[in-house]
């Protein structure tokens, strides 16, 4: 069984991944997380208890607290979640997204290659450095096309930038050194755990505590959306099929405007908990000033993940969202605590 040191575990991503390893027996899984606003061991109550996981309070930019824990797991592989990632919160404080980002991973790689290079050769061919990333390092699409694997990287926000940089500071390793990397870019995710500053856990939340449902502009910008837990499954096929070096794009083909997302939750929440009233949820949608540099459109092309490692997701939009709006219904107990203490929904990103 694999021994793999995933980063970020108590964040969104990273939790829905070590859910699926773990709860399915697929390998031994160290959480490396410094545990942040967003991160959050609750999200992982279900396997806390498992042989099979552990978790390392530590800063990806601590070397030295790397290097040791390297040492001591011993694994074959990384799995490098580990990152700032809310666009709004990258205008508002930009130096937090370069130094986690950029820096942080520039740390992580060079542990790894230290590591990497004391392994016996058996263990060295194996090993693999994953890094996950982002659509958004390709800018802004038209009304038409996708992005590629061979897209140009065009990023057009400090958290963009800063991801795009480290997507370059992985393959520079690779190719100088020769470090066994693997990349992968994604859409959009969505689904249980979600810290409710992104749109979908915001508008469900807001929703339920009566609140105004904030649209930017005219709701007019377009992404592509993932289930997380079928991005968890593609990350753990890319990790034991994907070939070094490669990069492999992750997209659900559901595209949504952030108004069709909004009106859509409304829309199920009217089914699945209506109103004493009999009003609709989207009387409280409400439009407000666009951010700074909003992105018009993302759409991923993911047939190289389909056509070379046989992926497919699980859930399309529809069936996803319903799923995540019944999970935030069933599940108070995780983020009414967030909602009281760490974030209550307020606008961030006024730039």
């Amino acid at each position: 069984m694999k021994r793999i040191i995933v980063t970020g575990g108590a964040g969104f991503i990273g939790s829905a991944l070590i859910r699926y390893l773990v709860s399915n027996e697929l390998a031994k899984v160290c959480n490396l997380d410094k545990l942040t606003y967003a991160g959050n061991l609750s999200s992982l109550k279900e396997v806390e208890l498992s042989p099979y996981y552990s978790f390392a309070h530590l800063d990806i930019c601590d070397a030295a607290g790397v290097a040791a824990l390297f040492q001591d797991y011993q694994p074959d592989a990384i799995m490098h979640l580990a990152a700032e990632s809310h666009v709004d919160r990258s205008i508002d404080d930009p130096l937090c997204f370069v130094k986690t980002n950029v820096l942080g991973t520039a740390t992580l790689l060079q542990a790894s290659l230290d590591y990497w290079r004391g392994l016996p050769d058996d263990k060295k061919a194996a090993f693999r450095f994953q890094h996950i990333s982002t659509d958004e390092v390709y800018g802004s699409l038209g009304k038409d096309g996708f992005f590629t694997e061979s897209t140009p990287y065009d990023p057009k926000s400090p958290y963009s930038a800063s991801k795009a940089a480290s997507d370059h500071l992985v393959r520079a390793w690779g190719h100088t050194f020769g470090l066994p990397v693997l990349l992968s870019n994604c859409s959009n995710n969505y689904g249980p755990y979600h810290f409710p500053e992104k749109l979908i856990p915001l508008v469900i939340l807001n929703a339920l505590d009566g609140k105004p449902l904030p649209i930017y502009g005219k709701g007019e910008n377009v992404r592509d959306w993932l289930y997380v837990e079928d991005h968890a499954k593609a990350l753990w096929l890319i990790n034991q099929k994907g070939v070094p070096g490669e990069t492999y794009n992750i997209g659900g083909h559901n595209e949504r405007t952030n108004l069709q997302v909004v009106q859509t939750i409304c829309r199920l929440l009217d089914q699945m908990r209506p109103k004493r009233d009999g009003s609709s949820y989207a009387d409280q949608i409400t439009f407000v000033k666009d951010r700074p540099g909003h992105d018009l459109r993302y759409a991923i092309n993911a047939d190289k993940l389909r056509n070379s490692l046989g992926w497919e997701p699980d859930q399309d939009f529809d069936s996803g969202i319903r799923k995540t709006i019944q999970w935030y219904l069933d599940n108070n107990w995780w983020w009414r605590p967030i909602r009281d203490g760490k974030y209550a929904g307020e606008r961030l990103g006024r730039g």
